[in-house]
């Protein structure tokens, strides 16, 4: 089950926030940025060691490095703009780019010092210099970079729902939008047609009615997540891996093991109620009694 979970999260598309073109050249200039004061303040490695330089030549000499990377990544960028026109990467193949771009600049960096330096070293050993170097600068941005984005992307996705809710009240009503552990709105669906909701390892499944017949659908996220957003419509917790919609539940019955319910639906549906919160599910079925 592990490896499935692996498998699909690597499988999934990217977020289209990281291939927009404005997000591609402020990351860029960011990542630019980033490395010039962190070469030149931390040294990492003893780079200014390595390259036998002073603080003034280390400076010029970094700021013609990281115009090269900057080169590297803008013509890495273009392509992938390119291709992402075609078809979206998913994030296998994103982080094999990733790590293709930055050993590109690393070999770069590597050749800039044997050719301009004219530093006779081992040349694996410079390769694996350059490479720590360029990862541990490159890496950090980019992280602080995309997680950046995700939070400007669902800002604005979360202000277009109370916008569309302030000008069509009735209207945003209608539909329940759900949202994966990022806060990507992945499915929306009538309230009215859920049935529940089950919890696997990192994923959580929806189970709704779907044209007289019951669908499914898997999103990443936890169900402790989606229990406080659901609580102001009809849904309950009813065990550690169900959510369930109270107005679906035809039947309430005692059972040696524990209370089950049944779910008014298509095929037979019995969820299991947890002693946790069993009494949560009583006092829903008085009040709405």
């Amino acid at each position: 089950m592990h490896k499935f979970s692996f498998m699909l999260i690597w499988e999934k598309k990217i977020p289209e926030f990281l291939l927009f073109r404005k997000n591609i050249v402020n990351r860029i200039l960011f990542t630019a940025a980033f490395a010039l004061v962190f070469i030149n303040i931390y040294a990492p490695f003893g780079v200014n060691t390595w390259f036998n330089v002073t603080k003034l030549e280390l400076f010029l000499y970094s700021s013609g490095l990281i115009l090269t990377g900057i080169l590297v990544m803008v013509i890495s960028r273009i392509i992938m703009f390119q291709i992402s026109r075609k078809m979206r990467l998913n994030y296998l193949q994103y982080g094999v780019w990733e790590i293709a771009e930055i050993s590109i600049m690393a070999l770069v960096y590597t050749s800039l010092k044997i050719f301009f330096l004219h530093e006779k070293n081992d040349l694996v050993d410079d390769f694996v210099n350059s490479l720590q170097i360029t990862a541990l600068v490159v890496i950090i941005p980019y992280i602080i970079a995309a997680l950046y984005f995700s939070w400007q992307d669902k800002t604005r996705k979360l202000e277009s729902l109370e916008q569309q809710k302030d000008e069509n009240p009735a209207k945003a009503t209608k539909l329940l939008p759900f949202f994966d552990e990022k806060g990507v709105m992945r499915f929306s669906m009538f309230p009215s047609d859920i049935f529940y909701l089950e919890a696997a390892d990192n994923y959580v499944t929806i189970y709704f009615l779907n044209k007289q017949k019951v669908s499914h659908y898997l999103i990443r996220n936890s169900l402790k997540n989606l229990e406080e957003y659901l609580s102001e419509y009809s849904f309950i917790r009813c065990h550690r891996s169900f959510i369930v919609n109270f107005e679906k539940v035809k039947l309430i019955r005692k059972e040696k093991d524990g209370l089950k319910l049944e779910i008014d639906a298509p095929t037979e549906m019995i969820i299991p109620v947890s002693k946790t919160y069993s009494q949560g599910v009583l006092d829903e079925f008085v009040k709405n009694g």
